[in-house]
């Protein structure tokens, strides 16, 4: 019998804001203005919007090594105080040797090294600059977690590019299935880094305005950062909690940047969820998906989520409003599929009405995107969050009641 794993209400900070309910209350009443930022500060000669964190982070602990300090192990700090009551409970119920931590990133602190190559680019030396190595890794956000808290069991990192914070809780499930631990710190972050926003601008995809999943007049993403983190336990009376009821992931390696046209990739990862949680696609209430505004990914996604779901499931992308986080991008919106569940945070069963120009791409199999009237169906809520990444890897979560 599948052991009941049990989400705790998480930590999430980005362009919303901070906090899980600023999340849920924008997303369910969305401002006039934009909540991304535009800056010319980061492509050569353009103006673009970022979701960007713009509030003065949490300073690190006094005596902290400099090994762990960056902006995203500062970011991860940051949001990880909304959940620091809970970290301390686990210790004292469970211990410390008995939690582990496993974190999503794609950039981790390589801006940390930004100094050093910008030498070696402008004076052709390397000589006389530090190496900022273990900032750089993708270790280091869960390394800095199990440093600050004193946990002292299995501690990793996972970087498999967008799919990163998906399948931190993906693996955190896992470990706690074998019985290795108790509880895991989980969950994803990234900041925005020039050096990850020049790749996507040379591949072409960064919007010139606001990202319009699925219209057909869609130019491209938004990066923005953020940061969520959960605990995960087998308990269900720690705190405020959902079942994390399943999830499922792929591999289809189609191409280094680009999903594989037909979706199966998305497919595979959609129905191993569905198995792995036991429930069927009707049983779906909504959508978290990935959508990120390009021409590849909203045909590939509508492609997959017709074929499984058919064209009745509510779906909504909220990346216009966050920007997409990258590795941080499905443990925040994990965190927001969470919150829309959670009938503390959305007692009245709204969802969040998609941002975009409601000139739908006619060339793309019909989903139902959400709007203004869109509710939850009465009954139990079960929602599913997916994430597709370069090199083709595919995570689709699903929390529910």
């Amino acid at each position: 019998m599948k052991t009941p794993l049990y989400l705790s209400r998480p930590a999430v900070t980005s362009a919303l804001g901070d906090g899980l309910s600023a999340h849920i209350n924008y997303l369910l009443q969305p401002g006039a203005a934009s909540p991304l930022t535009v800056s010319d500060a980061f492509v050569a000669g353009k103006s673009l919007a970022f979701g960007a964190v713009n509030q003065e982070l949490r300073p690190f602990p006094q005596g902290l090594s400099e090994s762990f300090r960056s902006r995203n192990n500062q970011l991860l700090w940051h949001a990880l105080a909304q959940i620091e009551d809970d970290i301390a409970a686990a210790k004292q119920r469970f211990g410390a040797d008995r939690i582990a931590v496993v974190m999503g990133t794609s950039t981790s602190g390589a801006d940390e090294n930004i100094p050093l190559f910008r030498q070696a680019v402008e004076q052709g030396a390397w000589a006389g600059a530090a190496f900022k190595q273990p900032q750089q890794l993708m270790s280091a956000p869960a390394d800095f977690v199990a440093e600050v808290y004193g946990l002292h069991n299995l501690c990793y990192g996972v970087s498999t590019a967008c799919t990163s914070g998906a399948r931190a809780l993906i693996s955190a499930a896992r470990l706690l299935r074998a019985g290795l631990c108790d509880a895991v710190v989980c969950g994803g972050v990234d900041t925005l880094s020039p050096l990850t926003i020049n790749g996507f601008a040379s591949l072409e995809v960064l919007s010139g305005g606001i990202a319009n999943p699925f219209s057909t007049h869609r130019d491209g993403i938004n990066i923005g950062e953020g940061a969520a983190a959960f605990l995960l336990t087998r308990e269900a009376d720690f705190g405020d909690s959902l079942p994390f009821t399943g999830y499922g992931a792929s591999s289809d390696a189609y191409h280094m940047s680009s999903p594989r046209p037909d979706g199966l990739g998305a497919i595979a990862a959609f129905r191993a969820a569905l198995h792995h949680a036991d429930v069927e696609a009707g049983d779906i209430g909504w959508i978290n998906l990935h959508g990120t505004g390009t021409r590849h990914n909203d045909s590939m996604e509508s492609t997959a989520v017709a074929e499984v779901f058919g064209s009745d499931t509510p779906c909504t992308s909220t990346k216009p409003f966050t920007g997409h986080t990258l590795g941080a991008a499905g443990a925040v919106e994990a965190a927001l599929l969470w919150g829309m569940v959670s009938r503390r945070d959305n007692p009245e069963g709204r969802l969040p009405p998609q941002a975009w120009d409601g000139v739908r791409d006619e060339s793309l199999p019909s989903i139902r995107l959400t709007d203004a009237d869109s509710r939850w169906p009465d009954g139990r809520r079960i929602g599913a969050s997916s994430s597709f990444a370069f090199g083709g890897s595919n995570a689709v979560l699903i929390i529910g009641e």
